[in-house]
């Protein structure tokens, strides 16, 4: 693992202190999962960004998306 140093404002200090007591769990654990969920956010936000931009990949209507999927 890496050690990576961070400043937060006091107020996001206080609420990620007060987030590992209540679920037992150690900030640094609290802030790896923040991570890595923002990350994995990101990543999906990037596909649906360059699809978006893909000339070549079909839109769907809502109606049409249903027909295919039989609803």
């Amino acid at each position: 693992m890496t050690a990576i140093s961070l400043r937060l404002p006091e107020r996001l200090a206080h609420d990620l202190t007060k987030l590992a007591v209540v679920t037992d769990r150690p900030k640094s654990y609290l802030i790896r999962k923040a991570v890595e969920t923002y990350l994995a956010e990101y990543a999906d936000y990037q596909v649906a960004l360059d699809r978006l931009h893909d000339k070549d990949d079909s839109i769907l209507s809502g109606s049409e998306l249903r027909k295919n999927l039989g609803l």
